[in-house]
Parts: structure tokens; C-alpha cells; sequence
């Protein structure tokens, strides 16, 4: 590495680390560290200037429009009665295994994050509707929130998927309707090995089975679901068969859901604006993240810091199972400190372009990237699902 490279490194990533010592809010920490950063390479007013230019290149994409509609679509969902009809299918889906309730709780986020795409939504409102029906059964309430926590983030993987999307954006534009597909194996894998643990852990602590169900009920139970499950083959099909772009599938989605919750009567006006409020501050804060961190990316480039990534790790090996499994553990442990949104914008432009020259797809390399990323959500100390999973035990 030139000896030219090296303060604008120990400057971006130095001021990085100690702005989220200090507990400055992580956007305005991209966007500070990246603009000091440029500053040792050009003078202020025109560090200023390039920082505020990315910012405004990085937020002028139509595929970020999506964010905003799937946000306020699942906002809709979790408070417009689809998550407690999808609950009730999982329980007439998998009454019948030990620890039934455990198993309906993984399905239901599965369900609902597969229509939400958010795994905080996920593990507010399945968690809501799921805790009091565990704690009538006897269910360990420690148990019972690992079981809500461990399965919230297969909403992430299983489309639409607001990560899937910023990843697309920071890859260089990666097709989000490739991406979606290939969330769904490792999406559904995951909920089964849960189910498998869940299952041999309720065997052990013998957990009570649920009261079969007749045809009849199952076919009730079944029919009130549909409209909900109705919105996957809506977005999902309409996407592969070429209908409408995912960012049009998102704003179906929120016509969709809202049609459904005033059929359902769960929303009332005081509801909606509630809705539509946190809505905009959630997407505010992403997409004001997504500018930033594409400050912080043309500052790491400007850096060489992706070359120097890549140099590091190939002196470890050459192996391309070595290096991935490297990259891996490093996006493991950034998980656990860092939320998935601005990880993905910061280490895609890193390690995207040394998995790319190992010969791994970008979109291979993305579901990696997202699931090793997702672990972190249920670790300590950012745990953003951690915290919301465990308030309703």
C-alpha cells in the first residue's frame, strides 16, 4: 500500500470507530468519517461538494423506491390482522408436532416475513399474538423468545426483502429479481433446521401437542388465509414472469394490504396516520443511510481501501474455500455490531469485487453476504431483533 493511502485510511475508519464509540447516531458517523477522509485528498469546499454529489448519485435510483412501499406495506401487514390469520394457518398447519406452538411460531415468521419482508415487523407481530397462547401451555418463556428471535430474520432472506434490495443498489446493480429467487432455499432451510431443534428440544421437555382439527376447521382456517398468501404469488410471480419491477411490486403490495386491512376493519384513521408516520421515518433513516454510505464508498475506493482488503486476505491463502470462509466470520462478527443495512453498503464495495475474482456470482455471494449478516440481528450488543423479540416474554 502507498504511503500516500495510508492517512486517508487511518482517518475514514478511525474517526469511524470512535464516532460509534461516543454513540453518534451510525449515518451521521458514515457521512462525517467519509468527509474527513476526503478532506486529507482534496480541499473542504470541494470535499464537501464530491461528498454531497454521491450522496445525491447514490439516492438517484429508481429501484430505491422500493424501500419506502415495502416498509409502509409492512407496517400495514402488522397492525391490519394478516399476521394473526397467518399465525392460525401455521397452527392448523403444525399442531400436530411436539411443541406445536414453537413450530407455528417459526412458520408464522416465516409466512409473514415472506409478505412483510421485515424481521422486526416479524418479531413484534407474531411474538404479540404468540406469547400469550406459549405462557397458557407452560412454554419457558426464555424458550419460547429464542424460538421468535432465531426465526424473525428468515424474513430477510425470503422475498421481498428491503436488504436484498440495498444490496442490489451497493453491488452495482445486481438483478433484485435474481436475488429474490435465490433467498428462498436458504430461507426455508433455515426455518426447517429451526423446526428440527425446536422439535427435539420440546420432545426433551415434553411440550404439549395441539388439539387435532377437522377437515372442516383446517379448510376455514385455510380460506381466511388466502388473501394473505395471495400477496406472495402476487409479487413474487409478477416479478419472475415479467408483469412489473419489483419497485412496482412494492407499491402493489401496499394497495394490497391496505385493501385487505380495511376488508379485515383492523385500521381506523387514527391507525393509518400512526402507519404512515413511522413509515416515514423509517424509510427517512434507511435512505438517508444509503446516501451516506455512498459517500463512504467512493472515499474507500479513493483510498484504495478494497485493494488493500483483498492484498490482506490473499497472503492468508489463495484458496478460494479459504478466503471465502475468511470473509465469512469477518461479516459474522461485523454483525454483531453493526445493523445490516449500512454493513451491506459498506462491505459489499470491499469483499464484492475479491469474491467476483474468485469466480463466485454476485448473487451467490449476496445471499451469503445477507445471511451471515442476519446472525447479528439476534446478537449482542446491537441485537435489533433481540430487543424486539424478547418484550412480549
Amino acid at each position: 500500500m502507498e504511503f500516500e493511502y495510508i492517512y486517508p485510511v487511518l482517518i475514514l475508519f478511525g474517526s469511524f470507530a470512535v464516532m460509534l464509540a461516543i454513540g453518534v447516531p451510525i449515518t451521521f458517523a458514515i457521512g462525517l468519517s467519509s468527509l474527513l477522509s476526503i478532506i486529507t485528498a482534496l480541499p473542504p469546499d470541494a470535499a464537501i461538494s464530491v461528498i454531497s454529489q454521491k450522496m445525491t448519485v447514490g439516492l438517484d435510483g429508481f429501484t430505491l423506491l422500493a424501500i419506502p412501499f415495502f416498509v409502509l406495506a409492512g407496517n400495514i401487514m402488522n397492525t391490519g390482522g394478516i399476521a394473526r390469520r397467518l399465525v392460525n394457518l401455521a397452527q392448523a398447519l403444525v399442531g400436530r408436532l411436539p411443541g406445536s406452538l414453537a413450530h407455528c411460531n417459526i412458520l408464522a415468521n416465516t409466512l409473514f416475513g415472506a409478505i412483510s419482508g421485515s424481521a422486526v415487523a416479524s418479531a413484534a407481530a407474531v411474538g404479540g399474538i404468540m406469547s400469550p397462547l406459549q405462557e397458557k401451555e407452560g412454554y419457558d418463556p426464555a424458550f419460547s423468545a429464542a424460538v421468535n428471535i432465531a426465526s424473525a430474520p428468515i424474513g430477510l432472506m425470503i422475498p421481498p426483502s428491503n436488504v436484498l434490495i440495498v444490496y442490489s443498489l451497493a453491488s452495482g446493480g445486481t438483478s433484485v429479481a435474481a436475488l429474490f429467487l435465490a433467498g428462498y432455499l436458504p430461507g426455508i432451510l433455515t426455518a426447517v433446521a429451526l423446526m428440527f431443534v425446536a422439535a427435539l428440544y420440546a420432545r426433551r421437555h415434553h411440550y404439549p401437542v395441539a388439539e387435532r382439527i377437522n377437515y372442516r376447521q383446517f379448510l376455514q382456517v385455510f380460506r381466511e388465509s388466502i388473501p394473505s398468501l395471495m400477496l406472495i404469488f402476487i409479487i413474487i410471480g409478477g416479478i419472475i414472469a415479467g408483469v412489473f419491477t419489483p419497485t412496482e411490486a412494492s407499491a402493489i403490495a401496499v394497495i394490497y394490504s391496505l385493501a385487505l386491512a380495511m376488508i379485515y376493519r383492523e385500521i381506523t384513521l387514527k391507525k393509518l396516520n400512526d402507519i404512515l408516520l413511522d413509515s416515514v421515518v423509517t424509510s427517512s433513516i434507511v435512505l438517508l443511510l444509503v446516501g451516506c454510505s455512498m459517500g463512504m464508498s467512493w472515499a474507500m475506493t479513493n483510498a484504495d481501501v478494497p485493494e488493500l482488503i483483498n492484498e490482506l486476505i490473499t497472503r492468508v491463502s489463495d484458496n478460494k474455500w479459504v478466503i471465502l470462509f475468511i470473509i465469512n466470520i469477518i461479516l459474522l462478527i461485523v454483525g454483531t455490531f453493526m445493523d445490516i443495512t449500512p454493513a451491506i453498503l459498506i462491505f459489499t464495495p470491499i469483499f464484492l469485487p475479491i469474491a467476483q475474482h474468485l469466480g463466485i456470482d454476485p448473487i451467490h455471494f449476496g445471499i451469503i453476504m445477507v445471511f451471515n449478516l442476519t446472525i447479528g440481528l439476534c446478537t449482542p450488543p446491537v441485537g435489533t431483533i433481540l430487543f424486539v423479540g424478547v418484550q412480549h416474554w
